[in-house]
């Protein structure tokens, strides 16, 4: 059975990944869309940064985060400036990287969903009088469902399993930063296999049947007559 400890570890897991997830939605959503009709010539800029969490090393990315929420950092040094706590070694902080380091497992799905609607929908929806945002509600939004689907799912995964970002900007405070997958590496050091294992069994069996739904969902949507 889980240890108290450990449970804690597990929903504070969980909640990072929700918050995250449900910001990454908000956040993915316009960014994608604009990658995917604007014409300016330096997108690749922003495409490039944003698949950066892609190939950089976790440690690297949480180090600069830190750095950045700290108080000789930018963002730290404004939190300093108007009397408000920094955000490193908060769970604040953990979302804050969280969202950075699983934006293009968000981004991504949603502008090759957006792409792959085509120009045709939206030149009709014209023709009828739709404007841009309602184009972009009433014709984008439903015919990415499934690139919302496998967004949120991939992005909410990403998120329950990160660890050197998290280990970086948030530490291993018991019920404030100490997440699932920080525990584990912690059970591990003190030679405690079995509840290593029991960690580690759960977040295997969670991404098992996330990664199932993911596909799932595109064969029964693949199946949908156009």
């Amino acid at each position: 059975m889980f240890s108290e400890p450990d449970l804690i570890a597990l929903s504070l897991t969980l909640k990072l990944a929700l918050l995250s997830t449900f910001i990454l939605l908000i956040v993915g959503t316009p960014l994608a869309w604009w990658l995917t009709v604007s014409r300016w010539p330096l997108k690749f800029v922003v495409e490039t940064v944003i698949a950066l969490p892609l190939v950089l090393p976790p440690t690297v990315l949480g180090f600069y985060v830190l750095i950045a929420l700290g108080p000789n950092g930018p963002i730290g040094g404004f939190m300093e400036l108007i009397g408000a706590r920094s955000f490193a070694f908060t769970f604040s902080g953990l979302v804050f990287g969280s969202v950075l380091y699983s934006l293009p497992f968000v981004v991504q799905p949603l502008q090759n969903a957006f792409q792959a609607i085509g120009s045709r929908p939206f030149e009709v929806a014209a023709t009828l009088g739709a404007s841009p945002l309602d184009r972009f509600f009433s014709v984008a939004i439903p015919l990415a469902k499934p690139g919302f689907i496998t967004a949120t799912a991939l992005g909410f995964a990403h998120t329950m399993g990160e660890f050197g970002v998290a280990l970086m900007i948030g530490g291993s405070i018991p019920g404030e930063t100490k997440v699932a997958s920080i525990a584990i590496y912690e059970h591990v050091e003190a030679l405690e296999y079995d509840r290593a294992h029991l960690l580690s069994l759960t977040l295997l069996a969670f991404s098992f049947i996330v990664l199932a739904i993911v596909y799932s969902s595109r064969r029964r949507f693949s199946l949908i007559p156009s």
